[in-house]
């Protein structure tokens, strides 16, 4: 069975939002009028699904610091890292650890976020599944080493992001999934600005997707190489390789895989700013949605859809 949603290595999309197609109708529908800060805590807080009050009160605090509320922020922060108890299942909970301290890490309170973060490496030693394991790692060495909205400490990134990469390259890591991985880490040294590293796992990902003949994977792989590329400024290079990306996620045989990679290199279309691109392969994900055949998977790719469409409407 196929994976329920998209790779990982995408930057976190907002929660769930139905929106009309790219299409543009929207026929006189009034606009909903944004919450207020008090109306998406109380959503935040209500979340059911594990993790999800501390993902969605982050998300909070960085619309209150951006709207100019700094104490709001660190308030709220405060009360997303209150949700996760010690004994917190490590795989949903450390990687909401490193949202709060980036978070953290951007609001210039570097007390509270080098403790979160510390306290989300200590977490990952519990992660079961080598793939998630690493990117926590990875994410954590980018909150470490960045120098704008991080903590600047390249000796602690650089520690952290050689283990995430050793975990990454070891056999621990199927060959399925090592993209993945490489990519989580690719993106971590581009986060902590080192560059050469970046450079130097980049090429063993993209040497890694050449050789894949599975075309999901190939496809995730080679968006997954472009968004490295992207936040390292190459956009060239970037386009180049989602342009592959979305050729070989085209190439898929079975309607579910199709869906799922298409979204996948879209979404990194998105975070690179090439709208018509995203426009296409969403139109493109419709109609191999439609032909799934098993109802959950087929309302999976929807909904996997939906985000997507509901992160390009906020541009």
């Amino acid at each position: 069975m196929p994976r329920p949603s998209p790779s990982c290595l995408i930057a976190c999309l907002c929660g769930l939002v139905i929106v009309a197609p790219f299409a543009g109708c929207g026929g006189g529908t009034k606009k909903r009028p944004a919450m207020t800060i008090a109306e998406r805590v109380r959503k935040a807080r209500s979340d059911a699904t594990p993790g999800g009050p501390a993902r969605e009160l982050t998300k909070v605090a960085r619309i209150q610091f951006g709207s100019g509320d700094r104490a709001g922020a660190i308030k709220t922060l405060e009360e997303a890292r209150r949700t996760i108890k010690d004994d917190s299942d490590a795989a949903i909970f450390a990687p909401r650890l490193v949202e709060i301290a980036d978070a953290y890490a951007d609001l210039a309170d570097r007390k509270s976020a080098r403790e979160a973060v510390d306290e989300a490496v200590g977490m990952a030693d519990r992660i079961g599944d080598a793939v998630a394991r690493a990117t926590v790692l990875a994410k954590a060495g980018g909150v470490f080493g960045g120098r704008d909205g991080g903590l600047g400490d390249a000796t602690r990134a650089t520690e952290l992001l050689a283990k995430a990469a050793s975990i990454a390259e070891s056999d621990e890591v199927a060959e399925r999934f090592r993209p993945q991985a490489l990519a989580a880490v690719a993106l971590g040294y581009a986060n902590a600005n080192l560059a050469d590293e970046a450079g130097a796992v980049l090429v063993k990902l993209e040497t890694t997707a050449d050789g894949l003949t599975d075309l999901r994977p190939k496809a995730e792989a080679l968006a997954a190489a472009a968004s490295v590329h992207a936040k390292s400024g190459a956009k060239d290079k970037a386009s180049a390789l989602l342009g592959r990306a979305a050729e070989a996620a085209k190439g898929i045989d079975g309607p579910a895989n199709r869906a799922f990679a298409l979204v996948a290199v879209a979404t990194v279309m998105n975070a690179v700013g090439d709208g018509k691109g995203v426009a296409a392969l969403a139109a493109e994900a419709e109609k191999a949605a439609a032909k799934i055949a098993d109802p959950e998977q087929q309302k999976d790719a929807q909904q996997a859809i939906r985000v997507l469409e509901a992160s390009a409407a906020k541009g």
